[in-house]
């Protein structure tokens, strides 16, 4: 049983390609999806991956590193398994394009029930009550009093995402900024590069109904055409004309780190000493999740919250 746990927040600073394979949809490499919500995941083996790649280490941090990730030979891999558990890394904010303010970083009800289920495990106070947005219809949108989304339309003021306008729900404006307080405090990286996007957090948050944020999440993604040129030519080559699918830059990513006591006989630490070394090595840490690495893809920037 695990005896610590911590938020694990990935923000994406380039598009990142998590992919599946080859697909018979109209995106020939599309991105991992949970299969009911159709919500953007990166699968905890990939992640797992990535930290256990990032953390490697020598001499004493090499034995805890084992300790935390199991044996690096697969030949003793029957040995002892890992003390580290980590799960899939969910959306939280989902950047789309918006008529004023540029860009919208949209969430929804749902989304933020599940931030605070995984808060509730790490031991951190959730940031909102998501019930109090459960009142959001299809069409209607909660945004901060300071928000730089709203326009004005007629004698009312809304938000236009993409080509779709959204009613606001003035009553929950506080509740917003609180949960951009939470974000900026928790989510984000404490770097001074950040300080922007922290300060500008709330003016850009937009809570939309879980259907609407489905959509987006769905059909908002960035789709690119990739070529391959005949050398001779320099014409495309017969076949080589594919489609890849990526989570837009801006995008905020949560999954849960947790550890239980060491199973390697070399390591005699608890799972909150492990959790946190780990915690040291990677919060703050700018990693490459997904493929197209060569491309400028997978950029993302790591921050882990605990008690």
């Amino acid at each position: 049983m695990a005896e610590a746990s911590a938020l694990l927040f990935a923000y994406c600073e380039t598009p990142v390609h998590a992919g599946t394979g080859r697909a018979v949809g109209t995106v020939d490499l599309p991105i991992q999806r949970e299969r009911i919500t159709g919500f953007p995941i990166v699968q905890a083996s990939s992640v797992k991956g990535v930290l256990r790649a990032t953390t490697q280490a020598n001499g004493a941090d090499a034995e805890r590193h084992r300790a935390l990730f199991g044996p690096d030979r697969p030949e003793e891999a029957s040995s002892h398994a890992g003390a580290l558990q980590v799960t899939d890394l969910q959306v939280v904010l989902f950047p789309v394009r918006s008529l004023a303010g540029v860009f919208a970083w949209t969430t929804s009800p749902s989304v933020l029930a599940r931030l605070g289920r995984l808060a509730k495990l790490a031991g951190i106070e959730g940031p909102v009550d998501p019930t109090r947005f459960a009142g959001l219809q299809p069409g209607q949108c909660a945004v901060a009093n300071e928000s730089t989304l709203l326009i004005q339309a007629g004698q009312q003021l809304g938000v236009v995402l993409e080509e779709y306008s959204f009613t606001l729900a003035g009553e929950l404006a506080g509740l917003v900024s609180a949960f951009a307080e939470w974000l900026a405090a928790h989510a984000l990286p404490q770097t001074p590069e950040y300080a922007w996007w922290r300060d500008n957090l709330a003016r850009h948050l937009c809570v939309l109904a879980d259907d609407d944020f489905r959509d987006f999440v769905l059909y908002g993604t960035e789709i690119e055409a990739h070529v391959r040129l005949d050398d001779t030519t320099k014409t495309v080559e017969r076949g080589a004309l594919w489609t890849t699918e990526a989570l837009p830059a801006e995008t905020l990513l949560v999954g849960l780190l947790a550890a239980t006591r060491s199973r390697y006989d070399k390591v005699n630490e608890d799972g909150r000493s492990l959790l946190g070394w780990l915690t040291s090595k990677l919060d703050g840490r700018r990693v490459r999740l997904g493929g197209d690495e060569t491309t400028g893809r997978g950029a993302v920037v790591l921050r882990v919250a605990r008690v």
